[in-house]
């Protein structure tokens, strides 16, 4: 199709084709504001306290967990930018006191709603054809039950059984930690609760109930497949039909099956057609999320935040580079020698730009949020952002139980 027109927001000039398949032309930067205001980072919060944190989430489908704490695990710091009053407790308490949320494979280990973890059988049933160690599992796990029943959740310290084998990334653990671990991606175990980093186990039965143990609704593998990618869809906001760290997670989510996907839910109108100005492809959205497309006047009010390593919005890196012009990479797994900014960097958004990147290191000890490193995008100086940038950094201190904050002068300047 030859475009020659001009970009208008809200896509006034559109073309329609059929049921579903109206096309709206928008620019970088109405794409922009498009998926921050989903995201709920554009404006005024959308998302306030615990009840927030349940509303995000099940937007969203999932979050992706990560144990790395620094100055906040992930899970935690993509909720801080988005739920106004976060607190980590809160999350805790939904997973582990009134277990409405989940921790479980989605995109990876992921926290989710518990209602959803139904549709998550096939994982479990893959998991437990592919078990670790099978024959010295096997063999431990009745005493691993037996004290479970004596003495309730457990932790592979209180499993006694005197042996080490080489685990994932090479690392050797014991064998009653591999034991609980596959029963909890079997889905036969949940997380109770946590202790720092260590793991309480109990038996799913006896804390899910019977509505969440259900077998999955969805049959066929392809409808599955279906509500997996509207599921990531609205996960990030907006999404395009190209191989992507997005589909993560989603097994057999092949080429051919993702194209006729697409096509599927957009004749069906559960997807919009987005033509962004400067993309050779075009994005997708939700089709009740273009609500979120509007006048410029909605969105006055602008936030600085700090972005998590692994924040839904930034699934898509190289979409995110495209609207965003930031290229972004988490170097924790990159040699401390071959990375160009550090070992654990949020983005820093501001508006509707991402205008650069931060080092912030929690001294737990003292309880001051360091600031060590603060780098700017091409064309950007902080004197403009000075203020907005304090006040994201205190609020982040506050979200971290910070007393004080220390910026690093010689990296710093603002």
């Amino acid at each position: 199709m030859n475009i020659s027109k001009k970009w208008v927001y809200l896509g006034f000039d559109t073309e329609v084709k059929g049921e579903g398949m109206k096309e709206y032309y928008l620019t970088r930067k109405e794409a922009r504001r498009f998926l921050l205001k989903k995201q709920g980072l554009l404006g005024d919060y959308r998302f306030h306290g615990k009840e927030g944190v349940v509303s995000y989430i099940e937007q969203a489908g999932c979050i992706q967990f990560d144990p790395v704490d620094v100055c906040g695990k992930n899970p935690e710091l993509v909720l801080q930018s988005r739920i106004e009053g976060f607190r980590k407790e809160m999350l805790y308490k939904l997973l582990y006191e009134e277990r409405v949320l989940i921790d479980y494979f989605d995109k990876n280990l992921s926290i989710f709603l518990t209602e959803d973890f139904r549709y998550f059988e096939r994982t479990r049933k893959r998991m437990k054809e592919n078990v670790w160690f099978q024959k010295e599992v096997e063999e431990i796990i009745p005493e691993i039950l037996k004290k479970m029943k004596e003495s309730g959740p457990v932790c592979s310290k209180d499993v006694k059984t005197g042996d080490s084998v080489s685990w994932y990334w090479g690392m050797n653990t014991s064998l009653a930690r591999i034991a609980l671990e596959n029963l909890y991606f079997a889905g036969e175990l949940i997380i109770h609760h946590k202790k720092g980093s260590n793991k309480y186990y109990a038996p799913a039965k006896e804390y899910l109930g019977k509505e969440y143990r259900r077998k999955d609704p969805l049959k066929e593998d392809y409808e599955h497949l279906k509500w997996r990618v509207l599921r990531r869809i609205s996960g990030v906001g907006l999404l395009w039909n190209r191989p992507s760290d997005a589909w993560l997670g989603i097994k057999d989510l092949k080429a051919g099956t993702r194209d006729r996907i697409f096509g599927e839910l957009l004749e069906k109108g559960k997807i919009a057609k987005l033509i962004v100005e400067d993309f050779n492809d075009p994005l997708y959205c939700l089709k009740g999320d273009l609500k979120y497309l509007g006048s410029e006047e909605e969105y006055n009010t602008e936030r600085t935040e700090l972005l998590a390593p692994l924040d839904n919005m930034l699934w898509d890196r190289k979409l995110i580079n495209k609207l965003f012009d930031f290229d972004y990479k988490w170097e924790i797994y990159t040699p401390e020698d071959k990375r160009k900014y550090g070992y654990y960097v949020l983005p820093v958004l501001s508006g509707d730009e991402i205008i650069g990147r931060g080092e912030f290191v929690l001294n737990r000890k003292n309880k001051i949020l360091e600031v060590r490193k603060l780098w700017t995008e091409e064309g950007r100086t902080w004197d403009k952002y000075q203020e907005a940038i304090q006040g994201a950094v205190l609020r982040f201190a506050e979200f971290n139980e910070a007393g004080e904050v220390s910026y690093n002068k010689d990296f710093v300047q603002i």
